[in-house]
């Protein structure tokens, strides 16, 4: 069953008129036994008002009561005019238990106790996590500590691997755009589409033959890094000198004097040949 709301002119049709009654369903001759009373949902009509529920068949009805006595002022569509469909309000809210109302009445005391304790004392914020925990960042900091020092790692190898990987981005990019624009300027007699097709083709060919060149270069690297690896040092001892004094002697500390400088002598001397007497 369908309820609509009252519209003004179901209203007015109500107040004018009789209320509207469905014609009881015929009986049979041969029945003897008194039928059942038909007991019915439908909303009472007693007292119209803008708004409350009635049921579609109320208002056929009306409407047919309404076109037995020669009113035509009131059609069908007229009064089906503004009607919505009736929702029901809510059911009331249950009574709260006693043991409801036993929690809530503590929930306020406390709160109103922590207030009252907020007010008496400013500056006691609430309790931070650091304040409930203070050795939780300490222990954090211990346990995840680097135990050697390639975990702390190295900056510059970071930057230089860094430089390395943009420079190789760089010159990727600078040799795709490089072969498009030449493909671009040298089909310049084609057609557009033709030369469009012509430089996409070109760049990825030249993307592709970077990628496999740089992957060989790298395989190259690694393999002769494994070479390298595999290869072991070998020292030999080709030649040994002694240094110090003989195993006959005493070793001693030798002190080496500092020979002392002469002074400069400014006299001029003349040197005089020695005659030989004949």
């Amino acid at each position: 069953m369908v309820l609509l709301t009252m519209t003004p002119s179901i209203v007015e049709a109500l107040t004018l008129h009789a209320t509207p009654k469905r014609p009881a369903p015929a009986q049979k001759d041969d029945e003897t036994t008194p039928s059942p009373q038909v007991t019915t949902d439908e909303p009472s009509l007693d007292e119209p008002t803008i708004g409350k529920p009635i049921s579609h068949g109320q208002i056929v009805d009306l409407w047919r009561n309404l076109k037995s006595q020669g009113d035509s002022a009131h059609s069908l569509e007229q009064l089906l005019r503004g009607a919505n469909v009736y929702i029901s309000p809510p059911p009331p809210k249950p009574e709260p238990s006693p043991q409801y109302k036993a929690l809530m009445a503590r929930l306020r005391r406390d709160e109103e106790a922590r207030a009252y304790e907020r007010m008496m004392n400013p500056h006691s914020g609430p309790k931070t996590f650091h304040d409930r925990f203070p050795s939780a960042a300490h222990a954090f900091a211990e346990a995840n500590k680097p135990t050697s020092a390639e975990d702390l790692g190295d900056d510059s190898i970071f930057v230089t691997q860094t430089h390395r990987e943009v420079t190789l981005i760089l010159n990727f990019l600078a040799s795709i755009a490089g072969v498009a624009g030449t493909l671009w300027v040298v089909a310049r007699w084609w057609n557009t589409p033709a030369r469009l097709f012509l430089t996409l083709g070109g760049s990825i060919l030249v993307a592709i033959a970077e990628v496999v060149v740089y992957n060989a270069y790298l395989w190259r690297m690694g393999e002769s890094k494994k070479k390298q690896k595999k290869v072991e040092e070998v020292k030999e001892v080709l030649e040994t000198w002694v240094v110090g004094p003989g195993d006959d002697t005493d070793p001693k500390t030798i002190i080496i004097q500092e020979k002392e400088e002469e002074a400069p002598d400014t006299v001029r001397k003349r040197h005089v040949e020695a005659k030989t007497e004949t």
